[in-house]
Formats: structure tokens, sequence, C-alpha cells
């Protein structure tokens, strides 16, 4: 078959594949839940969407992949809007700020949220993969705050410890019953960390005589 040809296929399939990555996307879904990830295979998917092995990989590099694809604009946007944040702003508030914006993003998607978070906790190829964005989320984050002028550890600890008041609230989202939105929740998940700190520091100087 001539490039012309294989071109020519190409452009002609995109036009009869409409939103083929959300296809492969809510096909993959379903499957994981039915066989479990390790279960399930690239070929399964595609026929699930009605599309071909070709396709999947036009979107995704590999299955696991299309649970974690969109973690890369997740994480080009917090970057973005940290370096946007008000020069005042002190570093941890600037994290959580932009984690609220980001959480935003997916509150449409909460349903969607509840079945990805079961497949993955049912896998531990799964969890060490979040894990592993979760960390290169908070590494951006940290670096995007020394381009502020933060210094470490500062940069790391809060970074760090947004990542982790993310991931509280994202799990209380997609757990509770209640309609709280993310942002809510992680506002809320990072005031309690607030509460807790100064609680810890309060017993610390106590205990020293300093307070």
């Amino acid at each position: 078959m001539s490039v012309a040809v294989i071109k020519y296929y190409d452009r002609s399939m995109a036009r009869w594949e409409p939103n083929s990555r959300g296809r492969l996307e809510q096909a993959a879904l379903a499957l994981y839940g039915e066989r479990g990830f390790e279960n399930t295979t690239v070929a399964e998917i595609a026929t699930r969407a009605g599309l071909t092995e070709r396709s999947f990989f036009r979107h995704f590099a590999d299955k696991r992949e299309v649970l974690f694809w969109g973690v890369g604009a997740l994480q080009e946007f917090l970057v973005s809007t940290v370096a946007g944040a008000p020069g005042s702003a002190a570093p941890f508030t600037a994290v959580t700020d932009a984690l609220e914006a980001a959480g935003a993003m997916f509150q449409d998607r909460r349903e969607y949220a509840r079945q990805r978070q079961s497949v993955i906790a049912a896998s531990a190829e799964l969890r060490e993969r979040e894990l592993v964005k979760l960390a290169s989320l908070a590494s951006a984050l940290a670096d995007a705050l020394r381009r502020r002028g933060v210094k470490d550890p500062a940069a790391t600890l809060s970074a760090e410890a947004g990542i982790t008041v993310f991931k509280v609230a994202f799990e209380r989202w997609v757990n509770e019953t209640s309609r709280r939105d993310l942002p809510q929740l992680i506002r809320q998940s990072a005031d309690e960390l607030k509460a807790v700190t100064a609680g810890k520091t309060r017993v610390s100087h106590a205990r020293s005589g300093t307070y």
C-alpha cells in the first residue's frame, strides 16, 4: 500500500470515528470493571468501541494511559495557574488555589471518576501508576514555586502538601454520597491541614515551655 493510500485511509477513518477517544475511554472503563484491568486487552477495548487497534494507539500509548492520559494537561494547567498567582500569595496558598481551580474542571465527570478510582483500587499496577503521576504533579508544582522565588524546603513541602490535600479531597468527593463539589472539599481539606499543623505547633511550643 502506497503512502498516499495510507494517508487517505487514515483521513477517511478519522471522518468516520466521531469522538473516538471518548468511545475508547468508555469501552475500556466498562471492560476493566467487568473483567479487571489485567484481563482486558487492547483488542477487546477497540472492538467494544467499534474501532480498530490502530485507532486505539492513535490516542493512547497503552491500556493504562486510558486512565491517565489527562494528567499532562492537568499538570500544565496547575503550573500555569501557580505562575500567575499574585506575588503576595504564600506558597501553599498558590498551590491550593490552583488545585481548587483544577477541581472545577472535574465537576461534570464525578461518576466517571468513581468508576475510574474503583478500577485503580483493584489493581496494584494501576495504584503504583497513580502514585507516580501524583509524584510528577508535586514535582512540577515545586518547580513552579521555585521559579516564583520560593526556596526549598518550602517549595517542596508546599507542593507535596498540596497534592496530599488534593488526593484526600478527591477521595472524599468520589466516595461521599453528599453533593459537595470538589473545589469546596479541596478548600476544606486545606483548612483542616492548616488547623492540624497549627495544633501540633502549639503542642510543640507548650512542651518546650515557649508557648
